[in-house]
């Protein structure tokens, strides 16, 4: 997943979470916005609500992140969609798990 995933921020949050994953996923399969196949796509609700998008493969994301622009179009209303790599966060279990089981 390293790479290939992105964040997206600037839609409304005030939406159901599985809409606006419908209406991310429309965007972002469509070639004209630098999009591709789609693995994976969460929604985090909340006041700052995100989404992180999952694509196939690195060259898409990184196609994604190129592209200027992005707007969603949703009940007539546009919105500029705020996209960025997304980096996670390892807990310090993690970290240590990761490091014993390098050779």
């Amino acid at each position: 997943m390293l790479g290939r995933t992105v964040r997206v921020r600037g839609f409304p949050a005030e939406l159901p979470p599985d809409r606006v994953a419908d209406k991310l996923t429309i965007h972002f399969l469509r070639s004209r916005n630098g999009g591709g196949e789609i693995a994976d796509v969460q929604v985090l609700p909340g006041a700052q609500a995100c989404a992180l998008i999952t694509f196939e493969t690195l060259e898409v994301a990184q196609r994604i992140l190129k592209a200027n622009n992005h707007v969603l179009s949703i009940g007539g209303k546009k919105y500029p969609l705020e996209v960025t790599e997304h980096v996670a966060e390892l807990s310090p279990d993690e970290v240590v798990r990761s490091r014993q089981l390098l050779p």
